[in-house]
């Protein structure tokens, strides 16, 4: 193992993920499909939010100068049927943490509304919510930026694998453990396909997320013969990292303007590909840029894969 598991980043990350996930899949098992409403109509789980709680109050501890921007807020608490979802959300927070109260969730989400700049951390407590209620794949992300660098990017998986835990650290590669055996990670490695023929294509579950038309005609003119695999979440990105898939890409709707990805849906995938030999860009081949702001304002859509055939989709896509 080429990183230090003690270090005090890499163990926060680690340490703060796997008690998200654990309460997340306690909610799971369950809740049957509890959810709230947020004015971008995305479903909200208390999942969500009792994660966002659980890594939120352990930076406090931690790294208390450090701000975190992360997506959800205890706005949601506001409504008649919030008030009751923040009973739940604070039940399964106190299984973690005996000494929280109403107050301590609504402050400890909201530590989310941080500033991105300098050193921040990044977090999706539910990354696919639709595909946590529907029974699919969701992960837990979380990712260390430095002055616009990602140094750290951790993912839970519940679903993947029976339960898979990834951490990617900045020049010390990518590694895969069971979800809950922090001490178990094996190194990951993306794969050696170079013909596009034969490349496993990624997209995501729900056709909201990406523009199939441009996908198709992406899939046509790289000859590729095998049907897309579609799963939802930043799990795709541990499929990627893993030499199970060769290609990944994210196309935005024709809008104008268009809508830009937001950072923490990127982050901990991103470095995660890239330490297991992969490579990730926007459509027009430029890295991602994480110093706009919450989202990634300078970029087209997402491009990930295993290294040998960046460049043939990078064409294909023009």
């Amino acid at each position: 193992m080429s990183f230090n598991p003690s270090d005090p980043d890499i163990a926060f990350a680690l340490e703060s993920v796997s008690s998200a996930a654990e309460l997340v899949v306690r909610v799971r098992k369950e809740m049957s499909g509890i959810s709230l409403t947020k004015n971008d109509r995305s479903p909200v789980t208390v999942a969500d939010l009792g994660a966002q709680a659980l890594v939120a109050a352990r930076l406090s501890e931690v790294f208390p100068d450090d701000a975190l921007v992360a997506e959800e807020s205890s706005a949601v608490f506001e409504t008649p049927e919030g008030k009751d979802a923040l009973e739940k959300v604070l039940g399964y927070v106190r299984r973690f943490r005996p000494e929280a109260t109403a107050d301590f969730v609504t402050r400890w989400i909201d530590k989310g509304t941080g500033e991105p700049k300098g050193r921040f951390w990044t977090l999706d407590p539910i990354d696919g919510t639709k595909g946590f209620l529907r029974g699919g794949q969701y992960a837990i992300a979380l990712a260390l930026i430095e002055e616009g660098e990602i140094k750290i990017g951790v993912l839970a998986c519940p679903e993947l694998w029976s339960g898979t835990l990834v951490l990617a650290v900045k020049g010390k590669g990518s590694w895969q453990a069971p979800l809950g055996q922090k001490t178990a990670f094996k190194p990951m490695k993306a794969s050696d396909c170079k013909n596009t023929r034969g490349a496993v294509m990624l997209r995501s579950f729900e056709n909201a997320h990406t523009d199939t038309r441009q996908m198709e005609t992406a899939v046509r003119r790289l000859s590729i013969t095998k049907e897309p695999v579609l799963m939802d979440s930043l799990a795709k990105y541990a499929v990627l990292a893993s030499g199970k898939a060769d290609i990944l890409a994210r196309f935005p709707f024709p809008e104008n303007p268009p809508r830009p990805e937001w950072m923490w849906d990127l982050a901990a995938g991103a470095i995660l590909v890239e330490e297991a030999g992969g490579k990730v860009t926007d459509l027009d081949g430029k890295n991602l840029d994480f110093t706009r702001g919450r989202q990634l304002s300078a970029n087209r859509g997402v491009l990930a894969t295993n290294g040998w055939l960046h460049n043939a989709c990078l064409e294909a896509i023009k």
